[in-house]
């Protein structure tokens, strides 16, 4: 009884000999495949390019109200190109508000949060995917629950929480919480876990390695891309954070960037020259942060890559 792999290996020399035969008799075979494989990759391009020059126009739409004029940015029709390029609209941003000021305090924030971010849910996660104990599955199963329960539901109930604490008008709302881990980071950096082999960590405990100094030698380092992917996902939402400094901080020393580009709106009217370039500022970090770290981004979204 021939073996599967001999039937694969007759049939893949069936077909080469017809793709022969049939080359044989028509010489424009190959020059017809050819053209057909070409004009795809054309049609493909073409079909990257449209969506993303839609993608991009937005963001072009912001470069360019940045750098017209209050006439001109409210004249009718509007017009895609500014008439004078005025770069000094960013001085003059800059200057209408301390957001020197702003910029310190929403680094600080966000740095405590992407630190708080990764180190607790990738110790928890360790936890749900290595370490056995009764019950795990269950709590794994409310722990992603979680994820079902809208923000909004929780916002006044935190409210109360952090006013009883004293924490309002401090920046402990804003970091506190993500020492204590997040659902969707979690089951993330789980499902990399799972892909280390269990007989590593069992000669880790042989040579008298406890579960922290696994975690911390052998876990992290080969979780590196989800790693990037938590710090990733959670420097974006502390950076463009809104609502919850809005909530929290009543006092303008404590502002951060996202509360002080609300200086240029008014009742009245608003600057939008002046608010799309604060806006573009605040918005460069998120894009050369997922620049330089697509690659692990995109290594940390693909869950069979963990353990490589």
């Amino acid at each position: 009884m021939d073996k599967p792999t001999d039937n694969l290996d007759y049939l893949d020399k069936a077909d080469n000999l017809k793709t022969i035969e049939t080359a044989n008799e028509n010489p424009s075979f190959f020059e017809h495949r050819g053209n057909r494989k070409n004009i795809l990759v054309v049609f493909n391009f073409v079909l990257l390019a449209i969506g993303s020059l839609l993608i991009l126009s937005p963001l072009w739409w912001m470069f360019a109200t940045s750098l017209k004029t209050m006439a001109e940015v409210m004249s009718f029709p509007p017009s895609f190109w500014p008439e004078d390029w005025l770069f000094s609209n960013y001085i003059k941003t800059w200057e209408a508000a301390p957001f020197t000021r702003y910029t310190i305090n929403t680094l600080t924030i966000t740095i405590l949060v992407v630190i708080g971010n990764v180190l607790s849910n990738s110790f928890i996660a360790y936890g749900f995917a290595k370490i056995p104990f009764r019950g795990k599955n269950i709590l794994f199963a409310i722990v992603l629950a979680t994820m079902m329960i809208p923000g909004f539901v929780t916002l006044i109930p935190q409210y109360v929480l952090f006013a009883n604490l004293g924490w309002v008008n401090t920046y402990y709302p804003l970091i506190v919480p993500a020492f204590f881990g997040s659902a969707f980071n979690i089951f993330l950096l789980r499902q990399f876990y799972m892909t280390i082999p269990t007989e590593l960590i069992e000669a880790a405990k042989m040579e008298g390695a406890n579960h922290f100094y696994i975690w911390w030698k052998i876990g992290l380092p080969l979780t590196k891309p989800a790693i990037a992917t938590v710090a990733i996902f959670s420097f974006n939402g502390a950076w463009n954070d809104f609502l919850g400094p809005l909530l929290y901080l009543n006092d303008e020393n404590l502002y951060t960037l996202q509360i002080g580009l609300q200086v240029f709106k008014g009742q009245l009217s608003t600057q939008w020259n002046y608010l799309m370039a604060g806006s573009l500022l605040v918005l460069l970090p998120v894009i050369l942060i997922f620049f330089f770290f697509q690659k692990y981004f995109i290594q940390g979204i693909n869950l069979q890559s963990g353990g490589k």
